[in-house]
Parts: structure tokens; C-alpha cells; sequence
């Protein structure tokens, strides 16, 4: 498997038979790498959702108009099919969405969750993604919560965390987070993207080593291979 950070918080999976994007903020993306239709090229099957968010939602409409199933909120795949997109899946928090090339468990996040409209776009979650033997943790926009534990005890390959502070928790919290979460291997996102976004990545590096976690901070573009 292979996961392509395209910056931000956008993540493309390829498992050579299928393709999941998460949070799909693409154009208009300061650092992001590639141009959209570079994406769309690959063929995405699936989009998943953590919250509705310009910076989240980014290109979502297009993938579903390529033929992309979307996968959220039950208010983020209404909104979609409002939109246009024909293919959607409205899920929940604690709530698993299969599909032949794995599954999608919807897990809390603290943060708040509205489209660039101003439409509601319901509680903002994290995604735990499992894909043949490895489980992903994308937390989403979120600060550190207790609960974490729980989903450490999933069992987590490699947990993407927000570390920009400001308008998520900042790198030494995000550190704190891998006490709960204990994942095989921790990734920052979300942070320098934006002028608030100062969370400094070598920062959480050390919080993260101090608690035994390795940790692979990627440049946009950069592949994570699993």
C-alpha cells in the first residue's frame, strides 16, 4: 500500500486495486504538489470525509462527478447528493462503513464542522481506516482527548495527527495524544500550510521519541510506504 501525502491533511491510498482520498483539499491547496487532474487521473474510488471544512472538503465534487463515492457525515453525503454526486455513504460516529477494499469506523473529534456556505456540516469526526492488515488513524481537525485511548486500542499501524496549533492542538499536544493512541508510527498534518499553522514538526518528532513512537514526517508529495 501506498499513502501519498498531498499536504494539508490530504491523503491518497493506493493499493494498486483501489484508491481512497481523505479530505481532498487539492486545488487551492498553497502546498500541495500536484494539480487536480493529476488526481482525478488516478482513478479514486472513494473519498472519505472528516468534516466539512473548505480546507477537508477542497475537491470533493469533483472526484464525485468523476464517479467517486463519498463517504462522511449523514450531513456531509446529504449536502453531496445535493450537489450533485451520485454515489454517497452517510455514516456516524461509532458507526463502520465497508467496502470491498476495506472499511471506514468513524471515531469522535473536538472540533466544529460547517461548509463554506455555512451549512451544517455535522459533528466533525476522525477515521479509522483499515485496509488488509493495517489500520490508519486519520484524526482529523481535533485537540487531545481522553477517549483517544479507546481508539488506541483498536490496534493502530499509523495515526496522521493535526500538530499547526491554532485551529487544531499544536505539536506538543499532539505528542501527548501517542500516550493514548500508541500507534506503530506517528505523522503530522495539518500545519504550515497557512500563516496560524506555525506547529513545528520537529517539535512533535521529539515529544513523539520521548514516548517510544517513531515518527515519518512527510513533505507534500512525499509516499509512505505500508
Amino acid at each position: 500500500m501506498h499513502i501519498q501525502f498531498l499536504g494539508h491533511s490530504a491523503l491518497l491510498i493506493d493499493t494498486g486495486d483501489h484508491r481512497v482520498l481523505i479530505d481532498p483539499f487539492i486545488e487551492g491547496n498553497p502546498v500541495c504538489p500536484v494539480s487536480l487532474d493529476d488526481v482525478l487521473a488516478r482513478d479514486v474510488g472513494t473519498v472519505v470525509l472528516t468534516h466539512a471544512h473548505g480546507d477537508h472538503w477542497g475537491s470533493t465534487m469533483d472526484f464525485a462527478r468523476a464517479g467517486a463515492t463519498v463517504v462522511g457525515t449523514a450531513e456531509i453525503a446529504g449536502y453531496a447528493a445535493k450537489q450533485g454526486a451520485a454515489n454517497v455513504v452517510g455514516a456516524n460516529i461509532g458507526g463502520t462503513v465497508r467496502f470491498a477494499w476495506g472499511s471506514v469506523r468513524f471515531t469522535p473529534a473536538w472540533h466544529s464542522s460547517s461548509f463554506p456556505d455555512g451549512t451544517y456540516g455535522g459533528m466533525p469526526t476522525g477515521v479509522v481506516v483499515q485496509i488488509g492488515d493495517q489500520r490508519l488513524y486519520h484524526a482529523g481537525d481535533t485537540c487531545l482527548f481522553s477517549d483517544m485511548k479507546l481508539i488506541g486500542e483498536l490496534g493502530l499501524d499509523v495515526a496522521f495527527l493535526p500538530i499547526g496549533d491554532h485551529f487544531t492542538m499544536g505539536p506538543e499536544e499532539a505528542a501527548r495524544c501517542l500516550e493514548l493512541l500508541r500507534p506503530k508510527l506517528a505523522v503530522p498534518i495539518h500545519f504550515g500550510t497557512f500563516g496560524p499553522l506555525t506547529g513545528d514538526p520537529d517539535v512533535f518528532s521529539a515529544g513523539a521519541r520521548d514516548r517510544g513512537v517513531e515518527v515519518r514526517v512527510l513533505a507534500p508529495g512525499e509516499t509512505l510506504e505500508r
